[in-house]
């Protein structure tokens, strides 16, 4: 037998040390058993006639036997997802007629052996998502035949040698997360075939001009989250480029050609354009938004500013828009109300001022997070923004918006239910397409949407008026609502405990009046609570998750509040039972009295009558003496018993 193929066939217990004994096996497949158990037997080492060997996704554990270096006739060895612990042996160096060699997704160790530049026939190195540390080694430069290096998702580091580029037919460099630093090797596109560049979140300082001037190929380029100093410009040149990921770097400059034409103009390919976090400044020509291909946009936090001039169309796929924290000015963009397909639009933290328009939610109808907060936005909120029907996320905080909340919030059917959390599958690059910056619980977070299933309003620091409507408690959905800092007045809506999922509420620094709605108490995720600087009173709810509320200072400014975590409430409304029977003795106290008022009324309204007869007089006098000592004696008797009962 020369092939044995048994791929994903639902094999169980271990691979039998017998296998060894199939010496003129030449292709070996086990793949997609994720229940064999056990290590790789030894004596694998036996089929010297091997040229295929594909043993990945298995339940497997231990090392890379050394015995695998005797397989000299082996081609490809691909030994994914397979639990490898240790290191790399480097007698695998000996595997000289290797072609693909891939050991990804496993628990390897140690250093990437020197010996790996014997293999010099080696067209794929894939050892990504391990923990391999130390150095590159310099021999990769022998591997001229090389197409792609993955070594993504180690603990690699260093500088890497200028002469990783010696192969002429290199294709693919992945090698983000890691920890390389220095500037990036200037050869790497010597060859002239290099298509894509992956390396963000390393400690990259600087890419030399002519790095990328030549690479006409190039066609994905990621550095995000490096420390590149650099003019953008100056690194790159005519590329048929599809994705740029430059965020979260030191690029300055201006996007403006000295010939006054825009720097992207000619990346009509592009699908993918990251420059967040960097210090990018200057405006953006017409000619920037018409990528037809573009997709995902993030241009947030420089120092880009004028007015956001669209062009007259808008991509047709253009999706995901954040232009947040810049200085760009103007009214709300009405180039966007061509962009049909937008499901993020992020322009906050800028200065754009005037009226949110009425059209937004008709020309955005899949808008799932909007976020213009901390502009100069002014007017009233409009109603047909509560048309959304897949809207997540809306952030007007921070604005000089005015007038009522709008009421009806039937349409925010994107909201009215609980949102799934979904793991979020990394199709390439839109792995951080749904992030977006929130105040949450307190504090600014770059909020992952697609991964958190989050969804919340925040309306904060405006000058809204009126009554909190009540058809914000119909968004049974909604993790964190947030309306303080306006002049909402009026209670607070009894059905705010039907907001069951919501973990952040912040109500302060408005004229909320009268009591704490004692549905409070059915708010079970609710983990952040302000209602401080209002004018609420009467008795805080209690709860199991309100009695974890401890800090008094999320009611502070609140003078009629009180009970826990403030001070207890004096005047209960329910009276205690020595108060009780303090009232009923003060009753009877009263009755006796006005008993004995009547009956010395009827004394004297008689009295001349009585006169009239001797008999009757003394007979008279007898009961009246007999009364008066009873009457006596139990008003003594009363008086007594409050006088021992009352207040201590």
């Amino acid at each position: 037998m020369e092939d044995l193929i048994l791929s994903q066939n639902g094999l169980y217990g271990i691979i039998p040390p017998g296998i060894g004994n199939m010496t003129s096996l030449i292709q070996l497949g086990i793949t997609l058993n994720p229940h064999l158990r056990g290590a790789i037997p030894r004596s694998i080492g036996q089929l010297m006639h091997l040229v295929v060997l594909e043993m990945s996704v298995l339940g497997l554990d231990g090392t890379l036997p050394e015995e695998i270096s005797n397989l000299t006739s082996l081609e490809e060895l691909h030994l994914d997802s397979v639990t490898l612990t240790g290191s790399i042996p480097p007698t695998i160096g000996m595997l000289t007629k290797l072609h693909a060699l891939s050991l990804s997704v496993n628990n390897l160790t140690g250093s990437i052996p020197l010996e790996i530049g014997n293999m010099t026939e080696l067209q794929e190195l894939d050892f990504s998502v391990n923990y391999l540390e130390g150095p590159l080694p310099g021999t990769i430069s022998h591997l001229i035949k090389l197409q792609g290096l993955l070594l993504s998702e180690n603990q690699l580091g260093g500088h890497i040698f200028p002469e990783l580029g010696n192969s002429s037919l290199l294709d693919m460099v992945e090698i983000q997360r890691n920890n390389f630093s220095g500037v990036f090797p200037s050869s790497i596109c010597v060859g002239g075939a290099l298509r894509t560049v992956s390396a963000g979140h390393n400690g990259f300082t600087g890419i030399n001009h002519q790095t990328f001037q030549n690479c006409t190929t190039l066609r994905y380029v990621d550095f995000t989250a490096n420390n590149i100093v650099a003019e953008l410009r100056a690194c790159f040149g005519e590329h048929p480029l599809t994705t740029m990921a430059l965020g979260q770097n030191q690029l300055y400059g201006t996007l403006v050609t000295d010939q006054g034409k825009d720097f992207f103009c000619n990346y009509t390919q592009l699908s993918f354009l990251d420059l967040s976090s960097n210090a990018l400044r200057g405006g953006l020509s017409q000619c920037f938004w018409d990528m037809a291909n573009l997709v995902f946009m993030d241009l947030s936090s420089n120092y880009f500013s004028g007015v956001v001039a669209f062009s007259r169309t808008c991509g047709d796929y253009l999706s995901y828009l954040h232009l947040a924290n810049n200085n760009f000015i103007g009214t709300f963009p009405l180039g966007l109300k061509k962009c049909k397909e937008l499901i993020t639009l992020d322009l906050g933290g800028n200065n754009f001022s005037g009226t949110i328009p009425s059209w937004i939610s008709k020309s955005l109808p899949g808008l799932k997070f909007l976020r213009l907060s901390s502009n100069t936005f002014e007017g009233v909120i409009p109603h047909q923004i509560l048309q959304f029907r897949q809207l997540q996320l809306l952030d007007l905080s921070e604005n000089k918006l005015t007038g009522p909340i709008p009421d009806d919030f039937t349409n925010f059917t994107g909201m009215t239910h609980e949102q799934e959390n979904v793991d979020y599958v990394d199709t390439g690059y839109y792995g951080h397409a749904q992030q977006i910056q929130i105040v949450w619980k307190n504090v600014d977070y770059l909020y992952i949407m697609v991964m958190a299933g989050i969804a919340g309003i925040d309306f904060s620091g405006n000058s809204l008026s009126q009554e909190i409507p009540n058809g914000l408690t119909t968004l049974i959905g909604i993790r964190y609502l947030n309306l303080s800092r306006n002049h909402l007045s009026g209670l607070i809506p009894n059905g705010i405990g039907n907001l069951v999922l919501v973990e952040s509420l912040d109500l302060s620094q408005n004229q909320l009046s009268g009591e704490i709605p004692p549905s409070f108490a059915a708010l079970k995720a609710l983990s952040v609570l302000n209602l401080s600087t209002n004018k609420l009173s009467g008795t805080i709810p209690t709860g199991s998750q309100l009695q974890t509320l401890d800090d008094p200072s999320i009611y502070n400014n609140n003078p009629g509040l009180c009970g826990f975590p403030l001070k207890g409430c004096v005047n209960s409304s329910t009276p205690t039972q020595t108060e009780t029977s303090m009232d009923e003795d003060r009753e009877a106290l009263w009755l006796y009295c006005f008993v004995a008022a009547g009956f010395i009324s009827g004394f004297w309204l008689y009295l001349g009558f009585l006169f009239r007869s001797e008999t009757w007089r003394y007979s008279f006098y007898q009961y009246v003496d007999n009364m008066q000592a009873k009457v006596t004696k139990k008003i003594r008797s009363c008086i007594s018993c409050f006088q021992v009962k009352g207040p201590e």
